[in-house]
This record gives structure tokens, sequence and C-alpha cells, in this order.
């Protein structure tokens, strides 16, 4: 009985806690549509100096020490520099296959990891 009760334990807590993180990603994925779907025409409209700006805007608030983002803040900078990806993609055809990673790699940026980041 000794040798299975970890195993028990382990087992409890990872379907206790496993239901918990997937609700987090999905509740982080509706953020991420509706935050892409309010931004798009926005950035769509951007020339070179202003996502620039927000670029370097989103990198300085980032490695601040004193500066926590909120998780609709960070999203808001990773979606818009997403969707200014996507539009490359679409001003440029040989750049398309480039610019859809580029735009999943941001789409897939976790406020979590920028939480455990700032630690």
């Amino acid at each position: 009985m000794n040798k299975r009760l970890p195993l028990l334990l382990f087992t409890l807590l990872f379907l206790t806690v496993s239901p918990l993180v997937w609700a987090q990603d999905k509740e982080d994925a509706v953020l991420k549509e509706e935050l892409y779907k309010k931004y798009k025409k926005e950035v769509q409209g951007y020339d070179k100096n202003d996502f620039d700006a927000l670029f370097f805007e989103f990198f300085k608030k980032q490695k601040d020490k004193t500066l926590t983002l909120t998780k609709e803040e960070f999203y808001t900078y990773t979606i818009k520099i997403a969707i200014y990806s996507e539009k490359l993609g679409l001003l440029y055809k040989d750049q398309k296959e480039s610019s859809q990673r580029t735009k999943q790699e941001w789409f897939d940026k976790s406020y979590s990891d920028y939480l455990n980041a700032k630690k």
C-alpha cells in the first residue's frame, strides 16, 4: 500500500491541475481572438514607423523590471505584432510563408511565460 500512495497522490494532483491549465489556455485563446478582431484594421493601416514604435515600446516595457504588463496589455502588443507580420505576407508574396510563421510565433506567446521571465 505504501508504494501505491505516492502514485495515487500524483495521479490525483495531475487530474486536478490539468483542467485548470487547459482552461487558462482556452481563456487566453479567446482573448487573443478578440484582440485580433479588434485591432486588425487599425494595424493594417500601420506604416513602418508605426510598427517600429509599437515594437520598441513593447520590448522596452517587457524589459522594465519595475513594470509588469497586464494580460490584456501583453496580448495587445503580441497580437498587433502578429497582425503586422500577416500584413507583410500580404504585401510581399515571396515572404508569405515566413510572415505566417512569424505571425504564429507571436500568437503563441504566453502571458504565463512572460510572468515567469519577470521573476
